[in-house]
């Protein structure tokens, strides 16, 4: 039983691994619809934001792993909510040179020899994607308090339901009202958030988070160096 139960966890951990790019496959899915060059550039453009923001954004909650892990072997419980609290911090403050980044991508992409019309679009779609990094950031430690304790099958189906609505909304804004990839993204931004509330309202409403979520403390932010410590080679090895 006790095997059965960690290959489930286990299983549940890699569904949630390919949540975010079934969202963006789902899209391009959607996007290729519209003609090549507005698939190449929404692929051009999910590559970049993937490498440049959400992939630094799980790096960076990885320290949780090990921060968490510590507080709740030592039944330390309240520490868990206290660490995850720290590591949203940095990580919206992270999202901000992030997204000036996007804002600017098109001369970015002009310096590799990217063509300018694909450069030129892979930037607007990266524009209306910025809503959804600080809903990632979120999303991404929120994640890793609720992994240590265990509690997977929540995300899972909140993930799965997720998936189901940004099918939905990609029909409604891409082919329905005719946003072309700024539906795409629109969508991509709507579901995230999405998908970030249900986790939260859980966090908040579930008895399972009670001990482990006390509320804001500002004790959170004195973990903030230690935290920068672990998190930023962490993020190294992921990107």
């Amino acid at each position: 039983m006790a095997l059965w139960k960690k290959e489930t966890r286990e299983e549940a951990k890699k569904q949630l691994w390919l949540a975010g790019p079934m969202i963006f496959l789902i899209s391009l899915m959607f996007v290729g619809h519209l003609g090549e060059i507005y698939l190449a550039a929404v692929s051009l453009s999910s590559s970049l934001v993937n490498s440049t923001g959400y992939n630094v954004m799980m790096g960076l909650s990885s320290a949780l792993d090990t921060f968490c892990g510590q507080a709740y072997g030592a039944k330390q419980y309240h520490m868990l909510g206290v660490h995850t609290q720290g590591a949203m911090v940095v990580l919206i403050l992270v999202t901000i040179p992030v997204s000036i980044m996007w804002v600017y991508l098109e001369p970015i992409l002009e310096l590799l020899h990217q063509d300018k019309e694909v450069a030129k679009l892979a930037q607007l779609y990266a524009r209306y994607l910025i809503p959804s990094l600080s809903a990632n950031a979120l999303l991404r430690c929120i994640t890793k308090f609720l992994q240590t304790q265990n509690i997977v099958f929540p995300m899972v189906l909140a993930t799965g339901l997720t998936s189901l609505l940004h099918l939905l909304l990609c029909w409604i804004f891409i082919l329905k009202l005719g946003l072309g990839i700024k539906g795409s993204a629109i969508a991509v931004c709507i579901s995230n958030w999405f998908n970030t509330i249900i986790f939260a309202l859980y966090i908040r409403f579930s008895p399972s988070c009670k001990q482990t979520w006390t509320g804001f403390s500002k004790e959170s932010l004195h973990i903030i160096p230690k935290f920068l410590k672990l998190a930023f080679p962490s993020t190294i090895m992921v990107w």
